[in-house]
């Protein structure tokens, strides 16, 4: 529990909810057509997971990610991830001081709200790996000294899924740290026209303040609707169709690796966060299949014989969903 979590003033979940839905629409003042992308990133918050966006080079991936912190009036900083990038350039150093003769600790970049990692697959495993500590422990160790991060704490990643050259895949155990992996499509026509009129008319990417970009919601929103997103009821035939979505994954012929319990805890937080949303005290199964792709695709392992068949862990998914039963 935080520190945030535990005042008493804090404003009511429809307060928190009339504030972080209107995010949407103040992220759609620099950026079209990603409302989809933007209420995963909000549900992450909520449910206080991380996120990997993949998206080819141009998408706006990075303006996204700047312009919800905007939002949400929380500080975010940008990682590029490199060949050379060190863990110590993630999560600091101790730096000598010769006027006090003593070491002291510089924080690096990843004490913020909304840390973003720009391209993680391109740095090699030891340097991903700085990260796991962060993000599932919230704090860092230096020097054998755990320093917790500030609250809330979201890792974005962004990763190009069609460039392999110099790219490290990331390792099954991090991306299971990911409560959900979203795709950033190419836009459609009318939305990369209305791109480029806003360009045509003075849109400045780097002047967010200069777009309207207004903060709408707060740390204390986020920490409210946190609170109320725990309170939403799930029955427990919803919850056993949560247990029989993952234990089919783990019995497909398509599949080297399925969900985890680990996936199942995910695919409810997340469903509770997008129910929360929607106004619903209950999680329903078409809030559990409205999450299931995002939540738990990146989590499966094809078997080489499958990938060769051009299967696609989303075609395994999706065809899981059709199978399992759906409660009543």
């Amino acid at each position: 529990m935080t520190d945030l979590d535990k005042q008493t003033d804090l404003p009511t979940a429809d307060e928190a909810r009339d504030a972080l839905v209107r995010v949407r629409a103040e992220v759609a003042k620099s950026v079209v057509g990603q409302d989809a992308a933007v209420s995963a990133i909000v549900i992450a918050l909520l449910a206080r997971g991380h996120v990997l966006l993949e998206g080819v080079p141009g998408v706006a991936k990075t303006l996204l990610v700047r312009t919800v912190a905007a939002s949400l009036a929380i500080e975010s900083k940008r990682v590029q991830f490199t060949p050379d990038l060190m863990p110590g350039d993630i999560t600091g150093s101790l730096v000598f001081d010769s006027r006090s003769s003593e070491f002291s600790f510089r924080p690096g970049p990843v004490f913020t709200n909304l840390l973003l990692a720009d391209e993680i697959n391109r740095t090699p495993p030891k340097t991903q790996s700085a990260l796991l500590e962060a993000m599932e422990e919230r704090q860092v160790s230096i020097d054998g000294t755990p320093r917790p991060l500030p609250q809330p704490f979201m890792v974005a990643a962004t990763q190009n899924p069609i460039e392999y050259e110099g790219t490290y895949q990331l390792p099954e155990a991090q991306l299971d740290r990911f409560l959900m992996k979203v795709s950033i499509p190419v836009p459609g026509r009318d939305d990369e026209v209305q791109v480029l009129q806003r360009h045509a008319t003075g849109f400045d990417p780097k002047d967010l303040a200069g777009a309207g970009v207004q903060a709408v919601a707060s740390p204390a929103h986020l920490a409210a609707g946190a609170r109320a997103v725990r309170q939403v009821e799930a029955r427990p035939d919803v919850l056993a169709y949560i247990v029989d979505l993952a234990r089919a994954t783990r019995q497909s012929p398509s599949l080297s690796l399925g969900v985890s319990p680990r996936g199942a805890t995910a695919l409810l937080a997340t469903a509770r966060g997008w129910a929360w949303l929607n106004g619903r005290g209950f999680v329903t199964p078409d809030d559990i299949q409205t999450m299931a792709l995002p939540t738990l695709a990146h989590r499966l392992s094809l078997r080489p014989e499958a990938e060769l068949e051009g299967v696609t862990t989303d075609n395994v998914l999706r065809s899981v969903l059709g199978s399992v039963p759906v409660p009543r």
